[in-house]
């Protein structure tokens, strides 16, 4: 499978951050693009809310100075962001009015938090989901199974 060199980047850091159990969508430094952003908070300046998409002044500058974070143009970190919060359960943007998890940091709520931006991520740079390889390789597995025992 051909990637690009920031969706390499993008997924080794998602997948590290999960297997360490450091992904947390609560903290904008261990959330999806807090982990892309290497464990910075400085993308957060560029929106007024966690899960909002709609870049403020200083977004809008850096959007349109042609700024990259990583990769990621200042739309993209928040559109990516919005994709892993409303994965996780999250209702838009974050605040203590709008619906949230009951285990933001559970395995199954970040995982499914991750499961959507990687398929976001994928999206963006046209390439193909490799969590969609998964049932693939589950069909080989049972199926070389089932010979086995006959």
């Amino acid at each position: 499978m051909k990637t690009t060199k920031r969706l390499d980047a993008a997924l080794e850091k998602l997948y590290t951050a999960f297997h360490n159990n450091t992904l947390n969508p609560e903290c904008c430094n261990n959330c999806a693009v807090g982990n892309i952003c290497d464990n910075t908070d400085s993308w957060k300046y560029l929106s007024n809310s966690h899960g909002s998409l709609q870049l403020n002044y200083i977004g809008i500058v850096h959007e349109n100075f042609g700024r990259k974070f990583n990769g990621y143009s200042p739309l993209e970190l928040l559109k990516i962001e919005a994709e892993f919060l409303k994965g996780c359960g999250y209702q838009l943007p974050l605040n203590y009015k709008n619906r949230k998890p009951e285990a933001p940091t559970s395995k199954e709520t970040t995982f499914n938090g991750l499961c959507a931006a990687i398929a976001f991520l994928c999206a963006l740079d046209g390439v193909q989901n490799p969590m969609e390889y998964v049932p693939d390789f589950e069909m080989e597995r049972q199926a070389t199974e089932t010979q086995a025992v006959f």
